[in-house]
């Protein structure tokens, strides 16, 4: 049965370790039992020298996705893939995603992903950019929010970070059991009361 699995790898590397786990299913025949890899992303709005700039950015760094069919040998066509640090859950038995929760990642992200059935590989949007951004919001770091829009909504975090100037806060959400910092514009969340 095909399930969502989320991989562990190093933070900055995705694509990389996205690569080389395609090239491994090919070379050891795994095609039929690892169906997509993704690299969920969004894409946002920066201004830069007075010039609006789109910029797509990782939504979970560190992270990649993977919908297999677990069994001896596509768990080891993952876990022996370079950059891959293991599967998130146990490390004798991954535990799968519930489909609610792929739903809510990929739901409003862009999503660099690939087929491995030799459909080759594609990439699905559906990703909105970030909207103008309030002139002024009033966050304290360690004040507790709640993302409201973009692939991460319904999750609550700690801020751990204000930047004032680009209008952005740092907020530290938990990701499959793990605290995760995700940057996040003051229209993306509201205030927990």
């Amino acid at each position: 049965m095909f399930s969502w699995y989320a991989i562990n790898t190093y933070s900055g590397h995705e694509n990389k370790v996205k690569q080389n786990l395609e090239h491994r299913i090919i070379s050891m025949k795994q095609n039929a039992a690892i169906r997509r890899i993704v690299i969920p992303t969004e894409t946002v709005t920066e201004v830069k020298d007075n010039q609006k700039v789109e910029k797509e950015v990782r939504t979970m760094p560190g992270y990649l996705l993977v919908n297999m069919e677990l069994n001896e040998d596509s768990w080891g066509v993952v876990k022996g893939t370079p950059g891959v640090t293991g599967f998130v859950g146990s490390q004798t038995d991954p535990v799968p995603l519930a489909q609610s929760e792929i739903d809510r990642l990929l739901a409003n992200a862009n999503v660099a992903a690939s087929s491995t059935a030799g459909a080759g590989s594609g990439a699905a949007s559906g990703g909105t950019a970030a909207k103008a951004q309030p002139a002024a919001a009033q966050f304290s770091i360690g004040e507790t929010v709640k993302v409201v829009s973009g692939p991460l909504s319904d999750f609550s975090g700690e801020i751990a970070e204000i930047n004032e100037d680009a209008h952005k806060l740092k907020v530290l959400v938990s990701i499959f059991g793990r605290e995760t910092p995700v940057e996040v514009g003051y229209d993306q969340v509201k205030k927990v009361s």
